[in-house]
């Protein structure tokens, strides 16, 4: 990863770890939420499609729900 990619990391860690346990949940599907709106609006529909396809695809990968 990279610097950009580290420093957006860190912020997410950061954010959750100011969150209760059962607020974090919420907090990243809202966070998944807006980011795939963004890019919706930046790349198109069919880029955030695709992207939201890929990342559900590398959860079933690794096994998780």
């Amino acid at each position: 990863m990279g610097e950009a990619s580290d420093a957006v990391a860190e912020y997410v860690a950061e954010a959750l770890r100011r969150r209760k346990p059962e607020q974090r949940p919420l907090f990243l599907r809202q966070l998944i939420a807006y980011a795939a709106a963004g890019l919706s609006l930046t790349e198109g529909e069919a880029a955030a499609s695709e992207t939201l396809y890929r990342a559900a695809d590398a959860v079933v990968e690794r096994g998780r729900p």
